[in-house]
């Protein structure tokens, strides 16, 4: 594989050293002195978006939130960021992730390339009664559908983008990014049994859904059932153990148990995954108070885990 010095990447990106040391400093890209040709793709994004004048302090902070909600240890190398408006998004497995709004956002590019007309807001209409469909027919009704439910959310019709979800899951009941939006819709109004129902069966549809176990999470904890809350925390760090936001609220939930020492070595963990801004602060803050009143010694020195108590996750799959 070709590999650039630090020079040669200088001279193709037309940057200048300063710019490199600062994207550094930022937490923008690690350090290091050679680069792939994936490196130098992500290093233009990054120079056009600087040009573009997206505060560095705002790439940083997607870059971080993109790593709580995937694991990954480098977003920039193994997904692709792109700008969605005035916010910032990852390009990942056909997907659009926006991760500080925790959204998977339909990917309208990726929806014409597979050979779809341009993207409206109404969807085709439904077969006829008896009337049999292809499998083709089907997966293009359910991307209709998705695509329509996406923009009714994004406008503020709550009803007709539930109507949509409803219709997708008859047509594909596996389709667990349905459950999953569906399901937060219904959080947001405190339906808190229904949000329960749909987040369980996304879990079922695909067990391999970290976000689908985190809402899972975090509903049951509205409900006021740890056990099994915790339970859906633990299957979130078990599948994404850099996950920072299960930890996070897995801590909050052995401590409302007063299970002190397994709250610890959550906040711990959630510290070393993300160690600035106000949620670490809270997490440090709560470290102290643990060890000063129970006199406890730092055991747990090995890297892994993510985690945080906010509201619940809102991925929108395509």
């Amino acid at each position: 594989m070709t590999s650039y010095s630090r020079q040669d990447v200088l001279r193709i990106l037309q940057i200048t050293s300063r710019q490199l040391q600062g994207w550094e400093r930022a937490g923008l890209i690690p350090q290091q002195q050679t680069y792939t040709f994936q490196d130098l793709g992500q290093l233009r994004t990054l120079r056009i978006l600087r040009e573009e004048d997206v505060p560095a302090a705002s790439i940083r902070h997607s870059i971080v939130a993109m790593k709580a909600v995937s694991g990954m240890d480098n977003p920039l190398l193994e997904a692709c960021l792109v700008r969605t408006g005035a916010r910032l998004a990852f390009r990942h497995h056909g997907a659009i992730v926006d991760p500080i709004r925790r959204q998977l956002l339909f990917d309208f590019e990726r929806f014409e390339r597979m050979g779809h007309p341009s993207a409206t807001s109404e969807p085709s209409p439904l077969r006829r009664p008896g009337e049999v469909a292809s499998p083709r027919d089907t997966q293009d009704h359910v991307q209709d559908r998705f695509l329509a439910a996406v923009q009714a959310e994004e406008a503020g019709e709550k009803h007709r983008a539930i109507a949509l979800y409803e219709q997708i899951l008859k047509l594909d009941p596996t389709y667990a990014a349905a459950s999953i939006n569906l399901g937060t819709i219904h959080f947001h109004l405190r339906q808190y049994d229904r949000a329960e129902e749909l987040y369980r069966h996304a879990t079922e549809a695909d067990p391999s859904y970290v976000l689908a176990f985190f809402d899972l999470g975090n509903v049951l904890d509205e409900l006021e059932r740890p056990e099994e809350s915790i339970e859906a925390y633990r299957r979130a760090v078990a599948l994404s153990p850099r996950y920072a936001d299960a930890h996070y609220n897995l801590a909050l939930a052995y401590e409302r148990k007063g299970e002190r020492r397994s709250a610890l070595r959550h906040w711990q963990s959630y510290v070393r995954l993300d160690n600035a801004g106000p949620w670490s602060d809270h997490a440090r803050s709560q470290i102290h108070k643990l060890l000063g009143r129970e006199k406890l010694s730092i055991a747990w020195r090995k890297d892994g885990f993510i985690a945080r108590s906010k509201s619940t996750a809102n991925l929108e799959l395509v």
